[in-house]
């Protein structure tokens, strides 16, 4: 085991992935401090992040057991994404589950989103979204990220883009397509979620 403790992440992973089930456990010691600190932060219930880092952890496994990982040399990294989305997930299952009670009628009229504040969960998931999309913007083609940033930051028609671009409308439109399919092919390659229902 001492040995184990002095391998890289890297190493450890792969020897995981080989089938020494040891190399795991060193992973998780090593990193299970700052990732539960993380989670603890985010959802500010002890008894949560304890559930979710078990989540976490799981999900660890299984993705490494399905060979999953490929963030070479960055595993503290995929792990805290992995109890990112998951903290995501747990808030938007919770949000679909909240009801309002209203005991002197049948039903109650305003059990219904449009009647409820924001809470800070809904924030915390929109400014990740806004932040992810920054990045995955930042990975595009630069033709594709120009039109896209004309067209979403700039509200410009295509017209005023193919303008601004000296091409064809269909050229703006053909970069937009392909900017909204790469955006989606990253964000499914980096495990990203980008709804917030």
């Amino acid at each position: 085991m001492r040995e184990l403790k002095k391998l890289t992440d890297e190493s450890l992973v792969k020897g995981y992935i080989s089938g020494n089930s040891k190399c795991i456990d060193v992973l998780i010691d090593r990193h299970k401090n700052k990732i539960f600190t993380y989670i603890l932060i985010c959802v500010k219930q002890r008894e949560l992040a304890e559930d979710v880092f078990q989540d976490t952890i799981v999900k660890v496994i299984h993705s490494l057991k399905a060979g999953r990982y490929s963030e070479n040399g960055k595993f503290s990294s995929w792990v805290m994404r992995i109890g990112h989305n998951l903290i995501i997930d747990h808030y938007r299952k919770e949000k679909h589950l909240a009801l309002v009670s209203n005991d002197n009628f049948d039903f109650d009229l305003f059990n219904q989103p449009k009647y409820s504040a924001k809470p800070v969960e809904d924030k915390i998931v929109y400014d990740q979204i806004l932040k992810d999309v920054s990045e995955l913007v930042s990975l595009l083609p630069d033709s594709q990220k120009k039109v896209l940033e004309l067209r979403h930051y700039k509200e410009l028609s295509f017209k005023e883009i193919a303008e601004e671009l000296g091409v064809s409308i269909n050229t703006a439109l053909g970069r937009m397509r392909y900017a909204i399919i790469n955006l989606r092919k990253l964000a499914e390659e980096k495990n990203i979620s980008l709804s917030i229902n």
